[in-house]
């Protein structure tokens, strides 16, 4: 059933990666916020894991201090474009110009190749082609953990996790203030079942 989900997906959305080599990969939209990001960091540090951290350009600018310490603390930073975009509504020269101007927030901290995912998962298929042309990798997921949504528990979420996960799995997490409690509750518990089922948790570019 999730193979199946997972191969729809890959053809509804060329241009994207939905599950990808043999380690399992935790991901974090929206950030970096303060309030937030620091305590994700905390957790990973503490369990020695690498993540991949999709940054909205203007938190970069509103913080630079949290992503200077995302940045120092060896995780991947990907693009998740500058006003969080959804890109339904927007031509391609005003999508395309906001995620360049992401990219300028990143700075030399950008990947190789630079790395993008859509706010909501969302963009028309010539966005798309257009970024892949442009060189980026346009990272989705195989698991959403739904950790911005107040009916989603920590449990409901870990119990996803643990039902479909497998080699190559992106799990997407957030670390905005929306996510906070659920989030910082699973996480954790998340990797300790992850590591304890050997699986290699590593950013999507090491």
């Amino acid at each position: 059933m999730v193979n199946t989900l997972c191969d729809i997906a890959k053809h509804m959305y060329p241009y994207g990666i939905f599950r990808t080599g043999t380690a399992v990969y935790l991901t974090f939209d929206d950030g970096p916020i303060p309030e937030v990001t620091p305590k994700v960091l905390d957790i990973l540090a503490r369990y020695h894991v690498k993540a991949t951290f999709f940054m909205v350009g203007e938190n970069i600018d509103k913080h630079p201090e949290v992503f200077e310490q995302v940045v120092s603390a060896g995780h991947s930073v990907g693009n998740h474009t500058y006003n969080h975009l959804k890109g339904f509504r927007y031509t391609l020269s005003e999508y395309l110009a906001n995620i360049e101007k992401c990219q300028k927030a990143i700075g030399s901290h950008i990947s190789t190749p630079p790395l993008f995912r859509p706010p909501y998962g969302k963009a028309w298929f010539w966005q798309r082609r257009a970024l892949t042309k442009m060189g980026y990798q346009l990272i989705y997921w195989d698991i959403l953990t739904r950790d911005y949504d107040k009916s989603v528990t920590p449990e409901d979420m870990l119990a996803r996790i643990q039902r479909e996960t497998r080699p190559g799995t992106i799990i997407n997490f957030h670390d905005s203030v929306k996510s906070d409690e659920r989030m910082l509750a699973v996480l954790p518990r998340a990797i300790e079942w992850l590591q304890a089922q050997g699986y290699t948790l590593a950013p999507m570019v090491q």
